[in-house]
């Protein structure tokens, strides 16, 4: 398949899309053909510069701004989402959307003993609650053979103490993803979700910050090294494409082989 041209005429979301993983997303399925709303929920001057980026190297894009873990969340993301579709000229009659990631998340719960319910509560909020009802709203949108991908975590399947709020979080977006994979199986929508390690973002900057403590991650990949925002972006944008037709249901590790 020719990956330029993969995606050409989908229309796709990507929460969280300003920086990290979720700019990578963005601008990988941009790259395949894909008109891309870039949604960000405070920093709208990155998403404007993931867009432009986009846009300079022959993509579609446009910014997508509402918080998430607040209420009436998703009805204000596909509200801004609609209105860029119109403003691109690709909405139609069968449908205004392709492709959901899920991307959005915070971290930084700590272990059970220093945990407060208000941290607890915007983690659920935004890495589980959000894209829960983010679906809800996207699927009267979302064309038949569309593709859901949920960016879940290593720390939902392996022992993750030192932030078990963000690890329960993630381990509820899996649950999601299994259930909705079977419950929209019979329109051809694949659902899928992506479990990153350690990749190098401003969410995990603090684990990062000597030379030390760099080695010391990237030792626990079998590759030695760290992520990259790419390294997940790509198996992203072969899940949303054909190829991946005849997955659904699945959390692909794309870990680099940690802690094998």
């Amino acid at each position: 398949m020719d990956t330029k041209r993969a995606l050409t005429n989908k229309i796709a979301l990507v929460t969280g899309a300003g920086r990290g993983i979720g700019r990578a997303i963005a601008g990988r399925l941009a790259e395949d053909g894909a008109v891309v709303g870039v949604h960000y929920g405070h920093s709208e001057a990155a998403a404007v510069e993931v867009v432009a980026g986009i846009r300079r190297n022959g993509g579609r894009a446009f910014p997508v701004g509402a918080e998430l873990g607040v209420a009436g969340d998703a009805a204000a993301v596909f509200e801004a989402f609609d209105a860029g579709v119109r403003e691109e000229g690709v909405a139609d009659d069968a449908g205004s959307l392709d492709i959901l990631v899920n991307n959005a998340g915070v971290s930084g719960s700590g272990p059970v003993g220093e945990a407060v319910p208000e941290v607890f509560d915007r983690m659920i909020a935004v890495n589980a609650k959000a894209p829960f009802f983010l679906v809800q709203s996207a699927l009267p949108r979302m064309r038949d053979g569309g593709r859901i991908v949920n960016v879940s975590s290593l720390a939902s399947r392996r022992a993750f103490p030192e932030s078990v709020g963000y690890a329960m979080s993630k381990g509820a977006l899996d649950s999601m993803t299994l259930c909705l994979a079977k419950e929209l199986g019979g329109r051809g929508i694949t659902v899928n979700a992506v479990g990153p390690g350690f990749i190098e973002t401003d969410m995990n900057a603090r684990r990062r910050t000597t030379p030390q403590a760099c080695a010391a991650l990237a030792a626990r990949s079998v590759f030695g090294r760290i992520g990259k925002p790419s390294d997940v972006a790509d198996v992203v944008a072969f899940l949303v494409s054909d190829d991946a037709r005849w997955i659904t249901g699945q959390c692909i590790d794309v870990s680099g082989g940690t802690d094998l």
